[in-house]
């Protein structure tokens, strides 16, 4: 058995730090840095302008709703659940809130947060939340100038499968579809 390590030492030093780029949604950061090994080195960081927020929208039947886009980093199709980001000094809930909206048209009337997560921890900071939203009422989407999304309303379970399947690959698509699988079966 091994003993616990010190959570609270950080056993990189930051030497310098400059931004080298920025957009309205993102900064990229290099650091000259002393790694843990005492070499000298840089460390590329980028900085979300944005809290990352998923939701797992669950009706009565026990369907949710997954959107399709062309992702153009990846150069792919992906289905993912309604997601985006919000301003980091909004609060979550009311950004999660309007991405729901925006993307599906839905509203709900029961919010539950059902985790937090570090999609990229590697490379960037970015913080995201995942929200079981339930009690739905469906009215007009939204959508941004970017989007070209298509909503699909399915089983949940289909969309679990889904994940299983390696259909959807969306890091928080796969925890947030998962964490709520969890949470619904221990209700």
């Amino acid at each position: 058995m091994y003993p616990a390590p010190d959570e609270t030492h950080n056993p990189w030093q930051t030497l310098s730090s400059e931004i080298k780029y920025q957009n309205p949604w993102i900064s990229v950061r290099e650091d000259q840095v002393i790694n843990p090994k005492g070499g000298r080195g840089i460390y590329g960081v980028v900085t979300m302008k944005n809290k990352a927020l998923g939701i797992v929208p669950i009706d009565a039947e026990g369907n949710t709703w997954l959107v399709g886009q062309y992702r153009y980093p990846l150069n792919e199709y992906c289905w993912e659940i309604p997601m985006g980001g919000g301003p980091v000094e909004l609060d979550i809930l009311e950004s999660a809130q309007r991405e729901l909206r925006e993307e599906t048209g839905l509203t709900a009337r029961r919010w539950t947060n059902i985790a937090r997560l570090h999609p990229s921890n590697s490379v960037t900071d970015e913080e995201g939340f995942v929200f079981l939203a339930e009690d739905l009422e469906q009215g007009e989407m939204e959508h941004e100038e970017t989007e070209e999304l298509h909503l699909w309303k399915l089983p949940f379970k289909q969309a679990v499968q889904m994940v299983m399947d390696n259909r959807i690959t969306d890091a928080i698509s796969v925890a947030g579809l998962l964490k709520a699988a969890l949470v619904l079966s221990q209700r």
